[in-house]
């Protein structure tokens, strides 16, 4: 693909999503949407691979789906409530269509069964374009609905997307579905606590970003796609694959690491709002993800796959660490104690 496709591309994902995150109107979103879901195609199948064709028709039929019940959701409550404002969704049939669009669109349980196969079939940047920046219109247009969603179907939703997230990511060896049912639980958490605090919702959204990000980008320096190419990762580049361990821990969630921070906020909120029981429940249920996250740390930094004949270490890669990496792990690794602040301005 030359750079000025690339170019156009890039352009126009921006503008769909900036089309969509800055609108009142339903039809406005709905045109940012369809927007980002075109820019995204090429780039998905630009290998011409039959994986990548096949995730590119999955993409676009999913998408094309969801965008459909947006709209007729929106119009379903313009013809009740004369009103075309996003803000103003509030007939019952209207907010339930538009929920399960919304969980469509995210990759929600039990819509998400497309999202670990499109991943799958992409290169790690179109991945992480997709786990990211892809996810931040249909976030934004959950952040501004909020107080009209669908509070049982949302919460059933989540749970349901912590369970499967995790339980479906223990058996996997392909670094990238794992990473996909990684993101479905982090959804998870997100959807939990949107109606109650919208704005613990971005802050998650924002923080599993940052390590993704540094996750994705690390192993595409390191061209790492299975497990089993992930067991020789520090015979090439020891420090980075360390530093990826430590942002693996993180992605997990566990203290004293940036990931910690969201699930501890949301779990204080949700005790807040007389839910102590669904949040022992999204604790427990995280601890299936945990699993399989100790599982890509391990693999990582402590072993080396059987061989029957002598195993030939790969030599070090001599060039130089992409500064973005650096800066991204640093975020994922050492912002909890900037949660006081955080905590104060959420």
């Amino acid at each position: 693909m030359n750079p000025q496709a690339k170019l156009i591309f890039a352009m126009s994902l921006m503008l769909g999503t900036a089309i969509t995150t800055s609108s009142n109107h339903w039809v406005l979103a709905w045109a940012g949407l369809e927007i980002n879901t075109l820019a995204i195609l090429p780039l998905i199948s630009k290998s011409h691979h039959p994986r990548a064709i096949e995730a590119a028709t999955k993409y676009f039929l999913v998408q094309s789906a969801a965008s459909a019940l947006i709209l007729f959701s929106s119009m379903t409550n313009a013809w009740h409530t004369g009103q075309w404002d996003i803000s103003q969704l509030s007939h019952p049939a209207a907010c339930l269509v538009f929920t399960s669009a919304i969980a469509m669109k995210l990759g929600l349980a039990p819509f998400h069964f497309w999202f670990p196969e499109v991943l799958q079939g992409s290169t790690l940047t179109v991945g992480l374009l997709l786990s990211t920046f892809m996810k931040l219109p249909p976030i934004t247009l959950l952040f501004l609905t909020s107080p009209s969603l669908n509070a049982p179907i949302l919460a059933s939703m989540a749970v349901l997307s912590v369970a499967l997230g995790g339980w479906l990511g223990l058996n996997q060896t392909q670094i990238r579905k794992i990473l996909a049912f990684s993101s479905i639980s982090h959804l998870g958490w997100m959807a939990i606590i949107v109606i109650y605090n919208p704005k613990l919702t971005l802050l998650n959204f924002y923080l599993y970003s940052i390590m993704t990000a540094a996750v994705f980008l690390t192993l595409n320096t390191t061209k790492i796609l299975k497990l089993s190419t992930l067991m020789t990762s520090w015979t090439k580049i020891p420090m980075l694959s360390s530093i990826l361990l430590l942002t693996l821990l993180s992605l997990a969630g566990l203290p004293p690491m940036t990931g910690f921070l969201p699930k501890w906020l949301i779990i204080q909120e949700l005790t807040k709002q007389d839910m102590a029981m669904m949040a022992t429940i999204m604790a427990l249920l995280s601890l299936l993800s945990l699993f399989f996250y100790l599982r890509l740390a391990y693999c990582t930094a402590i072993t080396l796959p059987p061989h029957t004949t002598n195993h030939m270490k790969q030599w070090h890669i001599s060039k130089s660490t992409n500064i973005l990496i650096a800066i991204l792990t640093t975020f994922s690794l050492t912002m909890l104690p900037l949660s006081p602040m955080i905590a104060a301005i959420a």
